[in-house]
């Protein structure tokens, strides 16, 4: 079988969202397979693969052929054991026992931000390159993932806001995201480690060289700007980016993985009913650089 990728809406939305077929990506790759993944990133922002079985193992090795991995930022609650290695994010509804969290558990209650538009690790000074996405068990309804397409969303802005936008320097932390939804009991060393990041607004990728808008619920002030106009802008620029016509939403299969760039891309969750399972597994490969570092 050799390697193809289709356009999973090839009619409105051509370039964003491909499926791959031909290839398993548990075995490993050949330096070709490689590259002609990589090219459909950058082509498409968002890859889907089928009926991909993966072990946590597995899904590192073939993370690791696009870059040095991320390690997990660590759980939110305090004194309790992962059930995952710090290489692979648990993007779970369960302890450490396999049981489902209660409703009102610390880790689950953080956990909901992943349901406010984002992109992986914007928080950080060196935001995620890739994230890779591996099912492992889904709910039987809702659970599902929306993508918006962050050229497109740059694109079609008029271009008295692409030059305002243009220089914006932003500053991104988890204390603000997780604030919107009114989670702000953090201990002092957690507002050390989610201390706000600066990013910039507008990003250029370093293979196309299109500009996308690099925005998240994790952006919550604008250097040089009040905050009540930087986040009223902000806002403005998330409606903007996350019309209907800019995104793909992933109804989720068994053994699917998904692989998206955040340099390119927003996603959020949907939801599900909490008393099922939703069992997801994300390696994280992380850019070369800081967007701070990165021409305009």
């Amino acid at each position: 079988m050799t390697l193809s990728i289709r356009a999973i809406d090839p009619v409105s939305r051509p370039f964003f969202a491909g499926e791959v077929s031909g290839i398993d990506v548990t075995q490993p790759l050949s330096p070709s397979d490689v590259a002609a993944i990589s090219a459909g990133m950058d082509r498409y922002g968002v890859l889907v693969f089928r009926d991909q079985r993966f072990t946590d193992e597995t899904q590192l090795a073939f993370s690791r052929n696009f870059g040095a991995l991320e390690q997990a930022t660590g759980d939110i609650a305090q004194g309790h054991e992962r059930r995952l290695s710090m290489d692979v994010n648990d993007i779970s509804n369960l302890d450490k026992n396999n049981q489902v969290l209660a409703r009102d558990d610390r880790r689950r209650l953080f956990g909901l931000g992943n349901r406010l538009w984002h992109s992986d690790s914007s928080f950080k000074a060196v935001p995620a390159k890739y994230s890779l996405l591996s099912a492992r068990r889904i709910p039987s309804a809702g659970g599902n993932t929306e993508f918006a397409d962050m050229r497109a969303a740059y694109d079609a802005l008029d271009e008295d806001t692409k030059a305002l936008c243009e220089n914006v320097i932003c500053e991104h932390s988890q204390l603000f995201s997780r604030a919107v939804l009114g989670f702000t009991e953090f201990t002092d060393d957690e507002r050390r480690k989610f201390a706000p990041v600066q990013q910039r607004l507008v990003r250029r990728h370093p293979v196309t060289g299109r500009k996308s808008l690099f925005l998240a619920s994790h952006a919550g002030a604008i250097l040089g700007w009040p905050v009540p106009e930087a986040r009223a802008f902000l806002r403005d620029l998330t409606e903007h980016a996350t019309q209907r016509p800019f995104v793909y939403a992933h109804v989720w299969t068994q053994s699917d993985l998904v692989m998206w760039d955040n340099r390119v891309t927003m996603h959020r969750a949907r939801p599900f009913d909490n008393s099922e399972v939703r069992d997801m597994h994300r390696t994280t490969v992380a850019c070369e650089q800081s967007t701070m570092e990165q021409a305009a």
